[in-house]
């Protein structure tokens, strides 16, 4: 088969499909959906078309942005933080001196304000920077000014140590994105696949009907001439009967072929989108012709390569493989027991007013602590049923990674089976129309010499109807497999030049 050959527009249809605008590009509208007249559509125009204005497309494009936002979800716990605390405490008590044992009345008010930024690193490693001033004011001891800036430091060593197991939320999250955009490619090629199929389900309702009409032309002479014979009394009257029964039957069957090609004109249009509800009035002309050139399939094992590289859910399910993965690296940390170094350090300044004890700052006061914190829950029932349940998950995740791989490719050796039955179809249906057209020939001349009768005319025309309507389902069921296979491959967008960009 010839590839359709893309245009710029049909390029650019999936490539914008998660932003949803086109510079200099216009909305597109269903071809003539603003004035009356027959819609000159060819199957490359369908396929546009339903591409830009298919709903549960629109619908499902949406998706990878909102996969998208979840990566920096993830990705904001390792934003810096910014923090600021106030506090005033007034005291008014009474106290006992220890020298004299007489009671005195204390009032005092204390402020304190402290500022700074921490954030959280990759590594396990928390970091926090903070500058404090505070103010004491008491009628027991002069006021008292306190600067101080400090640093303080933990690094998880067991539970949370390491990128692998802090960035694996991120890491998810970035592989539910890119399984998003192989779930709307999945979609996509499917609606694709829909629509092509919808157009040449309609192309052989159009050629059904142009050969039932042919048909009921040849019915119509038959019964008049066989009639008219009668009248001059060279048949029986008998003979009028199967010629008459010939010809409704083929009224009957060309009011169904036109019921059948007005359902499948509406499915189309319902297909296309159309903006205005008057649009399903509508007639179509489909001027793609259905008449191809059949090859047999002699690259499988190539075919078969193509569909494990490009099949959108083998490549989600993979992806969900991966992301089961990182899920069991976080639950086996989850399992350690919780040890955290920590170490904070801190210069101080002390003056009786705000701007001295910040210029204190250089003495040689200083504080230093440093310790380990360790924490663990006895028994560890939740970890180790976090643990449990993602190692299954993960072992499911494979079966089911093997289990869709072997369903791909026998999807793409049944489509390439049914690709080659039709394939010789076309050529075995060309050669039965051939013989029936031979054979009503010759039932003809024995009738125009009266050795045959109206009712074998009759069947020799149906067997010859029937052949007919075989070989033109033949060449169109040959297009259909066609597509089938290409969506069994995953390789239908590539080969109508459509791209989804990242």
């Amino acid at each position: 088969m010839t590839a359709l050959r893309p245009s710029r527009l049909l390029i650019v249809v999936l490539a914008l499909l998660l932003t949803g605008t086109s510079p200099g590009l216009a909305q597109p509208e269903l071809a003539g959906d603003s004035a009356g007249g027959t819609l000159e559509l060819s199957v490359e125009e369908v396929a546009l078309l339903v591409l830009q204005n298919n709903r549960d497309l629109r619908v499902q494009r949406l998706n990878p942005v909102i996969a998208g936002t979840f990566v920096q979800l993830e990705r904001g716990v390792f934003d810096p933080e910014l923090f600021a605390e106030a506090e005033f405490a007034k005291e008014r008590s009474t106290e006992t001196a220890r020298s004299t044992g007489t009671q005195f009345d204390v009032d005092g008010r204390d402020t304190a304000v402290v500022a700074g930024i921490r954030q959280f690193l990759p590594t396990g490693t928390t970091v926090e920077a903070a500058v404090e001033q505070s103010r004491s004011i008491s009628n027991r001891a002069p006021e008292q000014q306190v600067a101080r800036v400090g640093l303080t430091v933990t690094q998880a060593l067991l539970q949370g140590f390491g990128p692998a197991v802090n960035l694996a939320a991120v890491r998810q999250a970035e592989l539910g994105t890119v399984a998003s955009r192989y779930e709307l490619r999945g979609f996509t090629e499917t609606v694709l696949a829909e629509a092509e199929t919808a157009y040449w389900n309609f192309v052989l309702a159009r050629e059904q009907i142009a050969i039932f009409e042919s048909s009921l032309h040849v019915a119509r002479r038959q019964r008049d001439e066989t009639e008219l014979r009668i009248e001059v009394g060279l048949l029986p009257e008998v003979e009028a009967a199967a010629a008459r029964a010939e010809f409704a039957r083929r009224e009957q069957a060309l009011i169904n072929a036109r019921s059948l090609l007005e359902e499948r004109r509406l499915r189309l249009l319902r297909l296309l989108d159309p903006k205005r509800e008057d649009s399903f009035d509508r007639q179509i002309n489909a001027t793609s012709e259905p008449r191809t050139e059949s090859t047999p399939v002699l690259d499988l094992p190539e075919r078969l390569q193509l569909a494990e590289k490009m099949r959108p859910d083998l490549n989600e399910a993979r992806l969900q493989l991966q992301q089961q993965r990182l899920e069991t690296t976080v639950t086996r940390n989850g399992l350690l027991p919780r040890l955290d170094f920590f170490i904070t350090l801190g210069k101080t300044g002390y003056a009786d007013t705000f701007s001295e004890s910040f210029g204190e700052l250089d003495g040689s006061t200083y504080d230093l602590t440093a310790g380990i914190r360790l924490s663990r829950p006895l028994g560890n029932r939740t970890a180790k049923a976090l643990d449990l349940a993602a190692k299954t998950s993960r072992l499911q995740a494979e079966e089911a990674v093997s289990n869709l791989r072997q369903l791909v490719l026998l999807d793409v050796r049944l489509a390439a089976n049914e690709l080659e039955r039709a394939r010789q179809q076309i050529a075995a249906s060309a050669v039965t129309r051939a013989l029936q057209e031979e054979t009503l020939f010759a039932e003809q001349e024995r009738f125009e010499v009266g050795t045959s009768t109206t009712l074998l005319v009759s069947q020799a025309q149906r067997d010859l109807l029937v052949s007919q309507i075989a070989e033109v389902e033949a060449i169109v069921n040959y297009r259909i497999a066609l597509v089938n296979l290409f969506l069994a491959e995953g390789s239908l967008l590539e080969r109508r030049g459509i791209s989804i960009g990242s």
